[in-house]
């Protein structure tokens, strides 16, 4: 068996990376779920979260605003709608799309698609914003 296992991040703009790794772990849309070489295959939905992942003992993080993974016994291939690593995100930035979502979250009703969507944006903002201060 192999000891490490390629993990390839993919989103519509470009190819985050691809790199053999130690493990992963990613925030499924049924809870968060780790990786390791060898393991069986399946597909995954994608929650917003933070994945993460370990190689030669240090651990890197990226932020990611929900998507696809496949994973096989040699590697993992994830399509995310939109992903960061740490070292790209503007935490102000995110910092002023979380106070946007939560002005926009207050003028509407629960029930409204409007507010599903933003709810998203803020979701994705306090990923942004964990992954871009280092938390």
């Amino acid at each position: 068996m192999a000891s490490t296992i390629r993990l390839e991040l993919v989103t519509p703009e470009r190819l985050l990376l691809s790199e053999e790794v130690d493990e992963v772990v990613a925030p499924g849309y049924e809870g968060e779920f780790g990786v390791l070489p060898g393991h069986t295959q399946f597909l995954a939905i994608l929650n917003i979260g933070m994945m993460w992942y370990r190689k030669e003992g240090a651990v890197k993080k990226i932020a990611w605003g929900g998507g696809f993974a496949e994973v096989t016994h040699d590697r993992v291939v994830v399509l995310a709608d939109t992903a960061e690593r740490t070292d790209e995100i503007d935490v102000a930035r995110a910092q002023r799309a979380r106070d946007r979502a939560e002005d926009r979250l207050k003028e509407l009703s629960m029930d409204d698609e409007t507010y599903r969507k933003a709810y998203a944006a803020l979701q994705r903002a306090l990923v942004r914003m964990a992954a871009g201060s280092g938390e």
